[in-house]
């Protein structure tokens, strides 16, 4: 059993505190830290009205590394959830760098005034977190986290090579809004609108926002139009999977959350440049997220489910094979059990469980590392008992060959 610290109390933040608190076998203490402290508080009391569990709450600016450190000194934990926002990476990894503590996070870090997804930042700690006898387990989230680790058991149980390797991200849940992001509107707004790439034969190759579209039929959702985008998943695997041929992301966009991009887009309401707006620097996209519903007070109206999964081609004893494995999640069952939507759901578990996976010992060992560069069937074992089961099937799905 271990004492962790979470850091962030949005959607993701209160679906860890409640998986936490929904295994006391690993997680003896559980501290929920904000820059707000009633939405942490707001979170502490729903988890004892529903397991008992006491969650003690503080205040910290995840910004500044010395109210990190005292906080982590006060607590004293063995790990950081790190649920905060990307800027905010740096900052935490720096503060358990200076007390000791191992680090997990859900999403690689990002510059605050520039749209750029990329690991470079945090496999830079890497001697550094090798050196204090730390680990660091980075994006254990689902897409990406739950996405490297089917891609790592495919590989692991079923392929000699992975030629091709297709991501596939559906959210069919409605939320009755005119237009509304199911994850922080900031990170949401500038991965759509930012130029795609996929990874072939050794390259990354660049595309425009939404040039690529094909149409796929989502087990228990439907025919859904989905999008090539880049996807930060994709960086560690083009290098950790064997013999990758051609890597792509995929997610689906209804038509009107597409023109209501185009709109922003078109007036610069996606900018993270500053503008002067009566006397003082405004951020634009920073603007349009007060502007838009909170994603963490989606839960009660997302209606629909989530299906989330991996394709890939291959060869296994110099035989073609191709699997499919994947998750389907119902917005309304995990706002019963969390008080969450199921974007938020298919975080948060990932994240408790990728702890799960570091204080149990299946995944420690110090350094800085992606999800697929572990064995992933005790994570996959988890997945089944802790909300989110999966399907692996053979397949003969060739996403080329689907409609535009």
């Amino acid at each position: 059993m271990s004492r962790v610290l979470i850091i962030g109390a949005g959607g993701v933040g209160r679906v860890v505190t409640h998986k936490c608190a929904q295994n006391p076998d690993s997680f003896s203490d559980i501290w929920l830290a904000s820059r707000t402290l009633g939405k942490a508080d707001r979170i502490a009391s729903e988890v004892a009205e529903k397991t008992g569990r006491v969650v003690h709450t503080a205040a910290v600016d995840a910004n500044l590394v010395p109210e990190l450190v005292a906080l982590i000194k006060q607590v004293q934990p063995f790990m950081i959830i790190n649920v905060a926002l990307p800027y905010q990476d740096l900052t935490i990894m720096d503060a358990c760098l200076q007390t000791s503590v191992h680090y997990l996070d859900t999403a690689n870090y990002e510059p605050l005034d520039e749209a750029k997804f990329e690991y470079s930042w945090q496999w830079a700690y890497r001697e550094r977190f090798e050196k204090a006898g730390l680990m660091a387990l980075l994006g254990s989230g689902f897409d990406p986290g739950v996405t490297n680790v089917f891609s790592a058991y495919m590989q692991k149980h079923y392929f000699d090579t992975m030629d091709y390797v297709d991501i596939l991200d559906c959210n069919g849940g409605d939320h009755g809004y005119a237009f509304a992001t199911n994850f922080n509107p900031e990170i949401n707004i500038r991965e759509v609108t930012s130029n795609g790439r996929y990874f072939e034969n050794g390259e990354w190759i660049e595309t425009a926002p939404m040039q690529f579209k094909k149409q796929f039929d989502f087990d228990q959702v439907g025919p859904k139009n989905m999008y090539l985008l880049y996807h930060e998943e994709m960086e560690s695997l083009s290098v950790n999977l064997k013999g990758v041929k051609r890597m792509r992301f995929w997610m689906t966009f209804g038509d009107a959350y597409l023109r209501h991009l185009e709109v922003f887009r078109n007036i610069g309401l996606d900018s993270v440049e500053p503008i002067e707006f009566e006397g003082r620097k405004i951020v634009p996209i920073q603007f349009l997220k007060a502007l838009l519903p909170d994603p963490a007070n989606l839960g009660p109206r997302t209606v629909g489910k989530t299906n989330i999964g991996v394709i890939c081609r291959g060869t296994k004893n110099s035989k073609p094979v191709s699997r499919y494995t994947y998750n389907i999640c119902d917005h309304q069952e995990c706002y019963k059990e969390t008080n969450a939507q199921g974007v938020s759901y298919t975080t948060g578990v990932p994240a408790m469980i990728g702890a799960m996976m570091m204080i149990e010992g299946h995944w420690m060992k110090p350094g800085v590392y992606n999800m697929e560069e572990f064995n992933p069937d005790p994570f996959m074992a988890a997945l089944n008992e802790q909300g989110l089961p999966w399907t692996d099937i053979e397949t003969d799905i060739n996403v080329d060959s689907l409609p535009e």
